[in-house]
């Protein structure tokens, strides 16, 4: 099992590969999805910030993480992790809340 940092890097490689924009710090993963617009006028682009972390609810399994703080999926579970996050970058903000109250 790769490192928290390992594991954000391998996420980066599969996220680039599907044309996302992607830059690794030392304790995240930051996503730009260059062709859907950001949420306001402040961000220009859909962007988040991905973490990772050990999950409690999950026997202590290393999990990745929104910077909403919700769980995307185990870091042994890459492809999954990536076609969840260019799922959620890939919504419209007109589309993103059809439906919520």
């Amino acid at each position: 099992m790769a490192s928290g940092h390992g594991s954000l890097a391998m996420l980066g490689t599969q996220l680039s590969a599907r044309g996302l924009k992607v830059k690794l710090t030392a304790s995240s993963l930051k996503v730009w999805k260059l062709d859907v617009p950001g949420c306001c006028e402040e961000v220009s682009y859909a962007s988040d910030t991905i973490t990772c972390r050990r999950r409690a609810e999950d026997r202590g399994v290393r999990w990745f993480y929104t910077s909403w703080q919700e769980p995307i999926a185990p870091t042994d579970d890459i492809t999954d992790a990536a076609v969840y996050v260019l799922g959620y970058l890939s919504r419209r903000p007109e589309v993103a809340g059809a439906g919520v109250p």
